[in-house]
């Protein structure tokens, strides 16, 4: 199997060296919003979430996401209100072993989040605000850089592509290097071709079978796959009913090259990325037994 050649596929995050050429991350997402596509509020609260992020934690999650804002369409919540939500998380989840991420846009939210203690920003407006750029340059936080079209927040009907797979590879191309010219060095950014975000079930659908032209960028790819709407359009499934056309498609990105996997449901998540790790050779079994002396 070809595998990607990455840019120092080892990289150090969070306080854990990943081996990107034969690893692949769980991060399991924490919602801090009230009307999350998936969860509808599940862990809006601030105890519910930080009681999901440690049982993330506990079931085997390297990666930990936290988003007060939603990207879907809708009305702005206040900078304040955002930093509010993903904050006392973040502090919660300090010293835990686990990567700390948080979902932003807002520069002054990853200024906080980072104080508080995250190594990651997770930006799915692909570097829409380069003051957001240059508060992870100041830091030794890690940047994903995610692609999307539309503002932050506001809607983008019909998106059409020519080649959505080369647009979406020219446009991460581009942020990356707008991101380097704002101080971020190539070994802290991770690339996300943004499964969904103003694309279309068969753009989703290209860009997973294609994900390997996305991955031949050669950064740490990560795939937001879980529970979207292209799986849920793709097997007539509605939200709670999608957990193993994610994993298929979660395994699949994997065997494409992608090495961050962002999921919800986290025990059968790792279960199907370490078993796909195994059969890689990216990693022993667990015990030998079978037909063993």
């Amino acid at each position: 199997m070809q595998l990607p050649s990455l840019v120092q596929p080892r990289r150090l995050i969070g306080g854990r060296v990943f081996d990107f050429s034969r690893e692949v991350a769980v991060m399991a997402i924490i919602n801090r919003t009230p009307d999350s596509f998936y969860d509808r509020g599940a862990t809006f609260e601030l105890d519910a979430a930080v009681a999901s992020a440690r049982q993330a934690t506990s079931d085997g999650a390297d990666w930990v996401d936290i988003g007060g804002a939603k990207f879907a369409p809708g009305p702005a919540i206040p900078i304040a209100e955002e930093i509010d939500r993903v904050v006392p998380v973040v502090e919660a989840l300090r010293g835990a072993g686990v990567v700390i991420s948080v979902d932003t846009f807002h520069a002054e939210v990853a200024a906080a989040a980072i104080a508080a203690g995250a190594h990651v920003i997770n930006d799915t407006t692909g570097v829409h605000d380069p003051a957001l750029a240059e508060v992870v340059a100041g830091s030794e936080a890690t940047l994903v850089i995610t692609h999307s079209l539309a503002k932050p927040r506001m809607p983008y009907p019909a998106p059409r592509y020519d080649d959505v797979v080369g647009e979406v590879a020219a446009f991460l191309r581009e942020r990356v290097a707008r991101a380097e010219s704002y101080g971020v060095p190539l070994e802290r950014i991770v690339i996300d071709p943004g499964h969904d975000l103003n694309k279309n079930t068969l753009h989703s659908l290209e860009l997973t079978r294609r994900l390997n032209e996305i991955v031949a960028i050669g950064l740490p790819t990560l795939a937001a796959i879980s529970n979207k709407d292209f799986i849920g359009e793709t097997l007539n499934r509605e939200r709670g009913a999608r957990v193993d056309g994610s994993l298929a498609a979660a395994v699949f990105c994997i065997l494409q090259g992608a090495r961050i996997v962002r999921m919800h449901n986290v025990p059968a998540a790792v279960d199907a990325v370490r078993m796909t790790e195994a059969i890689l050779g990216f990693r022993a079994p667990a015990f030998l037994r079978h037909n063993m002396e």
